[in-house]
């Protein structure tokens, strides 16, 4: 008995093929079989087209109706034999896919590939296991550049990547290897994130140096009197960290980057309290590879992600889309589901001009429009996909991409995506690592959020911020919060709109998930009702009737102690070291005193050090002793 046919449902089948070939299959006269004594199973259909499956997986199918890959016919064998079987397959025997040996993997693989798959391990990396359960049987392992599935327990014949066949196999070592550390350190656990592999490498160095010193000169000299001179060192420090394949941190550098041209430009988008964030990051990145406890350096800075994995044909679901301004610059990214792999993706373009969202909306991409593909379906064979989960559609193969409307049907997204429950959802958030040193993937905290109802929605005036109120099934509370930007004028009118009920009820909204002031904040991207997606921010500007001013838009004291000192810290950022006001002592210890009186010790020692260093050391140690105290304040307030 084929116990690897038996155990293949329609959506694994799907998974290997595509479900328009599972259909034709299944309307398919059933062929005449027989069983060879090895296993192999031979079909013979009526209009002549004869098919072998012998056992090792799909790819070893052979049918002589000429197709490429697999046809109509192996599919349709395998669910005559599934018909036809006189037993029942038998209940599945508690398995996991650690369980597969490394001579297993080279015979699947071969030598090459193994070979690779070790100098990854060498390196590090970090993967998400999830296990089989009830409501999904196939147990599955989320890498930094392609999901892995175990379709048929025992056989590696049925796994499935979302990466092109041929193109990363490598990574069904890696996943194995994953299950392997999780059924040792995390048995039993539905769902866990893991690093496989890798060498503490303590005293080391980083490799980040370079990136350090540019952090330096920026903390030193501040983004206020910084000019286009840095520019070569910047591009020079990028170039060294992507030789060095050091991922996360270039995409830190880039982001640091970023924000001294919006502060050059006279952007919205520059924020001192992000530029200093990026700055401690490159510091905690650093000290968390170079301590005696070192962790690996794979999930730290990145160093065994791939930078582009070409996919298969992929479907993809847009969840909405973001437009800012930067310079002279418009960015739109749109966010699409990839079911099979129960992850976000984010396609990027940029413009030169200033056009708004709804000028935007009807730019080309491909065949298509902007406002198209943030609000539709798309199906295709040119994705390729990088390590931080951004994805591009590849120029050659465009023709191979179509794209319909959405129904907005995101209730049936892979479940890990979409929050019913708020309480849980602070949980999930509560298990991260922390911001500063987990790996820099794109879309990470992208979530589709069901909204039971809408309890309020105010605009505060000095923010140009609206917020709402919504619920889930339960009764908690989780607040949604979009700002107001002049790449974007429809946002906040169209956000209210949708959440009054004006297209038609609210029943799921996207959006980058986390903490602020002790409560579940989404910032939104897209919104499902009336049997259609809206991205708000590609709507055109509209009337302001509609909001609601905020009564009272003070935080609580200790979060606005920290709030405020946190943003006292990251002047520093803005003015540099080595320019600032007198007054800035006194302001130091006013805020040190202030965190000391709401109990707060540690935080107020770290900003009482780093006054003491300023005043009485070299800028080294004043710099160091800075890196102490923002990375306190911007943990403390992620974990409030």
């Amino acid at each position: 008995m084929r116990t690897d046919l038996l155990g293949l449902t329609t959506d694994s089948l799907a998974a290997l093929t595509n479900r328009g070939l599972v259909k034709r299959a299944g309307k398919e006269a059933a062929p005449e079989l027989r069983t060879d004594p090895d296993g192999t199973v031979h079909g013979s259909f009526s209009d002549g087209p004869a098919t072998t499956l012998p056992p090792g997986g799909l790819d070893a199918a052979r049918c002589t109706c000429g197709a490429a890959g697999v046809c109509r016919h192996v599919i349709g064998v395998i669910l005559a034999y599934q018909r036809l079987s006189a037993e029942a397959p038998p209940a599945p025997l508690p398995w996991s896919p650690g369980q597969v040996t490394d001579d297993e993997l080279t015979d699947k693989i071969g030598a090459r590939l193994m070979a690779a798959a070790r100098r990854t391990e060498r390196a590090g990396f970090t993967a998400r296991v999830r296990r089989a359960t009830s409501a999904d049987p196939v147990p599955q392992v989320e890498l930094a550049t392609a999901t892995v599935r175990f379709l048929v327990p025992g056989d590696l014949g049925f796994v499935h990547t979302d990466a092109v066949a041929g193109s990363r196999d490598d990574v069904i070592a890696l996943a194995v290897w994953a299950f392997r550390v999780a059924d040792a350190l995390f048995p039993g656990v539905p769902e866990v994130r893991v690093d496989v592999g890798g060498r503490a490498e303590s005293g080391a160095g980083s490799g980040l140096e370079r990136a350090l010193g540019l952090a330096g000169t920026v903390l030193r000299e501040g983004a206020a009197h910084l000019g286009e001179g840095l520019d070569a060192t910047i591009a020079d420090v990028r170039r060294h960290l992507d030789a060095a394949g050091l991922r996360w941190p270039l995409l830190a550098v880039g982001d640091l980057a970023e924000q001294l041209t919006s502060y050059r430009d006279r952007g919205a988008h520059y924020r001192p309290e992000l530029l200093a964030s990026h700055i401690a990051e490159l510091h905690a990145r650093h000290r968390t590879v170079t301590r005696p406890d070192a962790t690996p350096r794979g999930s730290v800075l990145g160093t065994a992600e791939a930078a582009e994995t070409p996919l298969r044909r992929a479907r993809l679901e847009s969840l909405g889309c973001r437009v800012r301004g930067v310079g002279g610059r418009r960015i739109a990214e749109v966010y699409l589901v990839h079911g099979d792999s129960a992850m976000v993706l984010v396609l990027r373009r940029q413009w030169d001009g200033d056009d708004d969202g709804a000028a935007l909306a009807l730019r080309r991409i491909g065949t298509s429009t902007l406002a198209a593909l943030a609000t539709g379906t798309l199906v295709t064979e040119s994705a390729v996909r990088s390590a931080s989960r951004t994805v591009r559609l590849a120029g050659g193969r465009i023709s191979k991409t179509t794209i319909s409307p959405s129904r907005g049907a995101w209730g049936e997204l892979p479940p890990s995506l979409v929050v019913t429950d708020f309480a849980a959802l602070g949980r999930e958030l509560d298990a991260l690592p922390l911001r500063h040193v987990r790996p820099r993937v794109e879309a990470e905290l992208v979530r589709v959020v069901a909204v039971a109802g809408v309890e309020a929605v105010t605009y505060a005036p000095g923010d140009q911020r609206l917020d709402a109120v919504i619920v889930d099934r339960a009764g908690n509370t989780a607040t949604v919060r979009a700002t107001h930007t002049g790449a974007a004028p429809g946002r906040l009118d169209s956000l209210a709109a949708v959440l009054a009920g004006e297209e038609g009820e609210p029943r799921h909204l996207s959006g980058v998930v986390g903490r602020t002031a002790g409560g579940l904040v989404v910032e939104p991207l897209g919104l499902a009702a009336g049997g259609r997606v809206i991205a708000p921010d590609l709507q055109p500007a509209g009337e302001s009737s509609r909001l609601v001013v905020a009564e009272d838009d003070r935080h609580e004291p200790l979060t606005a102690a920290l709030i405020d000192t946190r943003d006292l810290l990251a002047e520093v950022a803005h003015h540099g070291l080595s320019h600032l006001p007198p007054s800035y002592d006194d302001r130091l210890a006013a805020a040190a005193e202030r965190l000391t009186m709401l109990g707060l010790h540690r935080m107020a020692q770290a900003v009482t050090a780093f006054a003491a260093r300023r005043t009485h050391d070299s800028e080294e140690a004043a710099e160091q002793a800075w890196i102490d105290a923002y990375l306190r304040l911007d943990v403390a307030l992620d974990l409030s």
